[in-house]
């Protein structure tokens, strides 16, 4: 049976609710990852969730900054939930679907605003947590899974508005790029995003600062789904909900899908 996955970085889900559930009542994935969800796991407010039929739920939260939350229509169990580079930070929760797929849902550091660890601790705490995640992924390589989440890099040069002026800048850094690919190849992942829109210019991340971002369209795609080769063949469908940038009291991100028939 096909299925949709969604991933978003909401900002809030506390805060934002309202758009949540307008995004669950209009797009209905069958399950929607959530990254800086800024909230405790009991204070998530799942109870419009459930009365979409979203009653499963795998999250690891935390006050006011970080977290991640699956929600699924499809029974899913917890699959596990890993402190990347020791920070103490709820960044990495996994579920897995009755139909066998596991999900890992991720929310990678940001990095600060300096391209160097020497004097940029979040920087330094970056590249650990991707060099963390490729040592996992090459020590168990993942099968039968989808990693989706506010990954925080933009690799390719048509992800950004402009190669040339960002190459300093902190998402599409070179050195961002390759922990990204490393982390990438050892767990053999797919871009099913790329697979299925191999050309052009495209964004999931919009800035605050911006006066009019639509206009502007300074964006980067940060926000990725990737699947191992087991199961990469059979996504499709993949598209960015743009206009959810739009929406009232939004998130900077928007909502990335992927469709799986299995």
């Amino acid at each position: 049976m096909p299925f949709t996955v969604c991933t978003w970085n909401i900002n809030s889900v506390r805060l934002r609710e309202p758009i949540v559930l307008k995004l669950l009542e209009e797009e209905a994935p069958d399950v929607l990852c959530l990254q800086e969800c800024k909230s405790p796991v009991e204070k998530i407010p799942t109870a419009g969730f459930h009365a979409l039929g979203y009653t499963h739920m795998v999250a690891r939260g935390q006050k006011g900054y970080n977290g991640v939350a699956i929600l699924s229509r499809i029974p899913m169990v917890e699959a596990g939930a890993e402190d990347f580079a020791q920070l103490g930070h709820a960044r990495h929760i996994a579920g897995k679907l009755e139909n066998g797929v596991t999900i890992h849902n991720h929310y990678v550091p940001a990095g600060g605003d300096v391209a160097d660890r020497t004097v940029n601790e979040k920087f330094g705490q970056k590249l650990d947590y991707l060099t963390d995640m490729r040592d996992a992924y090459r020590a168990n390589a993942p099968q039968k899974s989808i990693l989706v989440g506010d990954l925080n890099i933009a690799p390719r040069e048509d992800d950004v508005w402009s190669h040339k002026q960002l190459l300093k800048v902190v998402s599409h850094t070179p050195i961002e790029v390759e922990h990204l690919s490393e982390t990438m190849e050892a767990g053999k992942w797919v871009d099913v995003t790329r697979q299925d829109i191999p050309e052009g210019q495209l964004y999931s991340w919009w800035s605050y600062r911006a006066r009019d971002w639509d206009a502007a369209d300074k964006g980067r795609r940060l926000d990725h789904v990737w699947a191992t080769p087991d199961i990469s063949s059979a996504a499709h469908g993949s598209r960015v909900l743009r206009d959810a940038r739009g929406w009232e009291k939004p998130s900077d991100h928007a909502p990335v899908f992927a469709t799986f028939d299995l």
